[in-house]
């Protein structure tokens, strides 16, 4: 196997939902340079909150303006440029991008791609490239009846969710282009290419359209992820011509082509750079947390909570989703993906602990464990798993032990005390992620939990996280590992390439693991056997209150 050449750099971006996010990882995969672009502080005209526009006229619509990704790529290129990275020693870069979310280029864009002016930023030359100027993305749920039209048209639910990996949930891009089609059909037929916002991104630094990757595309209801083809009949199902938008599937660890001139002209790239294909966003974490062993699961605290495991054999069904694994040729990676995470830890930590992380922890650590039975359910938004509307939930349990469930009931109630309140909304978070866990087939308890995102610096969340899996929790060094996974990833397509074929991804860091940034160390010891016994009993409970909840309320 080739080696990575003495000297090079490998570059990784993540342009989530809050925040485009760069990375830089030397050839012995440590980082050497970081920076962000935060949209809503750094890039304030464009008037998002938490990087989106909430559309108060069409329930559960949810946006985000196509063009600050673009200025945001500006202005991280710039501070980077300023702070001395040499461009020139990058030999290759990828990215992560927000999964589900879509971005329409005119009729005629690709032209635009391939001539742009390297004397002008890339903002003035994108202004008119877009026949829809604001990208739904993946906290919109304004696709309910599109969703089951879909399911419908395919021979139901479980057959979308064996051909394609889920089942129709509205934030995918599959539904979305359907609700694009039937109520804009002018803007639809105006389109010519339509991308993930990972293969937006990959687009413009190839300067030319890159393809949608296997792992990414699988959370589109339109792609067969067992053949790694578009489904006909999903696209059937869909929208008509949709095949000739999308453009061809690629594996994400294959090459799009060189960088264009546009960034060896404006920022001194080597001409011999390499675009390696982008992939979503918990694809790349799973490269970052370097997930390799069925008995691991990665659990992200970010925006949305997600939790990641592999698989050889996946089962899709009616809950979770299956993707092609990004960095393995064969395997799958399994996921469940909560809307609510820590938007909505901060809601509660906001209204409780007077905004503050410090009192929340403390309120945490004064309440034990089971919070005395008290239960809440807690959506600020719109939740995908359940699929519950907004609303806040509850309950005690009554003649509560954690031995068994026998003469126990719950009590609905207005309110919690603040410290009660906290309790309950992580305890409802990580409780919840167990019981659907079990219920999709991942291994519970996990060998061990590697956490990653925003909110796993925080060691109290850690704990509770070790207490109600009863497993240890793991921690990466560096908490952004969809940005630290795109870099990690620029890296093993530089050697698939430079091999001419594919290279299992251990192969580039088995023999310096603990000497990386990839390395994680113990953050939270499992707690009790008895413990985590006990927090399984109160999860059957949620489980029952849960499935009464989503059938009084659910949207499905």
């Amino acid at each position: 196997m080739a080696a990575l050449p003495p000297g090079s750099l490998f570059l990784g971006f993540d342009s989530s939902t809050q925040s485009l996010k760069a990375t830089v990882l030397d050839c012995n995969l440590n980082v050497i340079q970081l920076d962000q672009i935060h949209f809503d502080s750094d890039l304030p005209h464009y008037k998002t909150k938490d990087g989106v526009y909430r559309d108060p006229s069409d329930s559960g619509r949810i946006v985000s303006p196509t063009l600050m990704w673009i200025e945001a790529l500006d202005l991280v290129l710039q501070r980077l440029s300023k702070s001395g990275l040499d461009f020139g020693k990058v030999a290759a870069l990828s990215g992560s991008g927000q999964q589900h979310g879509s971005v329409y280029w005119k009729n005629g864009s690709s032209s635009l791609l391939s001539s742009l002016d390297s004397n002008k930023p890339l903002l003035d030359q994108f202004r008119n490239a877009f026949s829809i100027s604001e990208s739904p993305i993946w906290m919109d749920s304004s696709t309910t009846a599109q969703c089951r039209e879909i399911e419908q048209a395919v021979g139901g639910a479980i057959e979308l969710a064996r051909i394609t990996g889920s089942r129709g949930y509205e934030r995918f891009t599959g539904p979305q282009i359907k609700k694009i089609f039937q109520k804009q059909p002018d803007v639809y037929n105006s389109t010519e290419r339509i991308s993930l916002v990972s293969s937006f991104m990959a687009s413009i630094f190839a300067g030319k359209y890159a393809s949608i990757d296997h792992a990414d595309g699988a959370g589109m209801n339109l792609m067969d992820i067992e053949k790694k083809t578009w489904s006909k009949v999903a696209l059937e199902a869909t929208a008509p011509g949709l095949e000739e938008k999308l453009g061809a599937l690629a594996p994400a660890y294959a090459v799009v082509g060189p960088i264009a001139s546009y960034f060896v002209e404006r920022y001194k790239f080597s001409k011999d750079c390499l675009v390696v294909h982008w992939s979503g966003d918990n694809p790349n974490s799973l490269a970052g947390l370097t997930l390799s062993v069925p008995g691991d699961l990665g659990i992200s605290l970010g925006t949305s909570d997600t939790v990641i495991g592999i698989s050889s054999d996946p089962k899709p069904g009616l809950e979770g989703h299956v993707f092609p694994n990004p960095v393995d040729t064969k395997g799958y990676m399994v996921m469940l993906c909560y809307k609510n995470g820590s938007l909505t830890r901060e809601e509660v930590r906001n209204s409780c602990a007077q905004s503050s992380w410090e009192t929340f922890n403390k309120l945490l650590e004064q309440t034990p464990p089971l919070n005395g039975g008290k239960l809440g359910f807690y959506y600020k938004d719109h939740e995908i798993l359940p699929p519950l509307p907004i609303g806040f939930h509850r309950y005690i349990l009554q003649n509560f032990n954690g031995a068994s469930l026998e003469g126990v009931s719950e009590q609905e109630v207005k309110e919690f005390d603040p410290p009660s309140e906290v309790r309950a909304i992580v305890e409802g978070q990580f409780l919840s992620m167990r019981g659907h866990a079990e219920r999709f087939g991942m291994p519970v308890p996990p060998k061990r939990i590697i956490a990653t995102g925003g909110a796993s610096t925080n060691q109290s969340l850690l704990k509770s996280i070790a207490s109600v899996f009863g497993c240890g929790v793991y921690t990466v060094q560096r908490p952004d590992s969809a940005s630290l996974g795109a870099a990690l990833r620029a890296a093993h397509g530089w050697i698939c390439n430079k091999n001419g074929s594919f290279v299992p991804i251990a192969n580039l860091y088995s023999d310096k693991l603990e000497k990386s940034s990839l390395s994680c160390k113990l953050s939270a010891s499992a707690g009790s056997d008895e413990v985590a016994s006990k927090y399984g009993v109160m999860m059957k409970k949620r489980m029952e209150i849960e499935k009464r909840l989503v059938e009084k309320l659910g949207r499905h």
